[in-house]
């Protein structure tokens, strides 16, 4: 919840809070606008107050805004990832950098995209002390869907083989971070030959082709094992790859399409004991998506693991959030952030 009116017994606090409010979808991206709302901030009892520094935009921040969630709530402040500081709260939260994600805010209720953000004290996490409020900011959503993605699936190990899927997109990226981190052998399938600039903390080997081609090649470097885990980033274009890849008793997550439906070999998937997961990160909670940030949390302080970078040129004030979410819309490499209460 942000600064909309309250729904339960509530205090105002000393701040008054600006955020984005969108009151009805937008027809396309060309469209996109925000109002900025004054009003009073009101926490209840169990609740605590965070000053945004940083609130990364994502592509489910723009869908939800197009009006393509159809459980998105009207009218509401949209925004699902932040860090900040808690400004209000118990004598012991009080000053905390925290960070998070959730799968509600900014869909469900008030979200990250205003100047302060309120929610259950017991969703606070302390950031990690080696990444910068906007670097925490960007961290969420990607990150929480490759880990929530991986646990459900059963955590790669060491001498595990993973395939990743969408290896240049943000949740790719997160999930070779988390692969290597972890010890498991990592390939990275990308749409055409050339370097990957994302990080990993053990060997990563890129993959590019048609999609038959894609499977020989992983097939003959694993001596016909083939893959424990596909990460499949991207759904419906790589599925049948996916599928031919997969490991005896191997296991394929999936988290977007293009296409709703697939062909679907049962004989297959039977006979290769195969598990399919589906992971729809806005189904997890504040809590549960905060909960996910903490088991991340040592591997960015140790370096394991590191943050998207954020250019400068990439903040956005609240004022220019039509440019932000236009920005994400037209699918850009960067990491786009807004900074409600100016440049941190």
């Amino acid at each position: 919840m942000s600064v909309s009116a309250p729904s339960r017994s509530t205090t105002a606090s000393p701040q008054t809070g600006r955020s984005l409010r969108v009151h009805s979808k937008a027809e396309d991206g060309t469209t996109l606008s925000f109002e900025i709302e004054s009003a009073p901030v009101r926490r209840a009892a169990d609740e605590v107050v965070v000053e945004v520094a940083a609130a990364a935009v994502n592509m489910s921040d723009v869908k939800a805004v197009l009006g393509q969630m159809p459980y998105a709530r009207w009218p509401r402040t949209p925004g699902r990832d932040f860090a900040g500081t808690v400004v209000e709260g118990p004598d012991g939260l009080l000053g905390l950098e925290v960070w998070g994600s959730s799968g509600d805010l900014g869909i469900r209720t008030d979200g990250s995209h205003g100047t302060h953000l309120v929610i259950g004290a017991a969703s606070v996490r302390a950031k990690p002390r080696a990444l910068s409020l906007p670097e925490a900011g960007a961290i969420g959503v990607p990150f929480v869907t490759a880990w929530k993605g991986f646990e459900r699936a059963g955590l790669p190990k060491p001498g595990d083989t993973v395939v990743v899927f969408g290896a240049t997109g943000k949740v790719g990226q997160a999930a070779i971070q988390i692969a290597t981190m972890l010890g498991a052998r990592t390939f990275g399938v990308v749409r055409r030959e050339g370097g990957f600039d994302g990080h990993h903390s053990g060997p990563l080997e890129i993959v590019a082709g048609p999609g038959p081609e894609i499977a020989a090649r992983i097939r003959e470097a694993t001596g016909g094992h083939g893959a424990d885990i596909v990460f499949n980033a991207v759904g419906s274009p790589y599925f049948d790859t996916a599928h031919q890849v997969l490991a005896l008793g191997g296991r394929q997550v999936l988290i977007a399409t293009i296409d709703r439906t697939v062909p679907f070999d049962i004989l297959a998937f039977y006979r290769g004991q195969h598990t399919y997961v589906g992971i729809d990160s806005l189904g997890l909670s504040t809590e549960d998506s905060v909960s996910i940030l903490a088991q991340l949390t040592p591997g960015f302080d140790s370096g394991a693991l590191k943050p998207f970078p954020v250019l400068p040129s990439s903040i956005y004030p609240l004022e220019r959030a039509a440019e932000a979410y236009a920005k994400v819309l037209g699918s850009t490499r960067d990491r786009i952030v807004l900074a409600p209460n100016g440049h941190p």
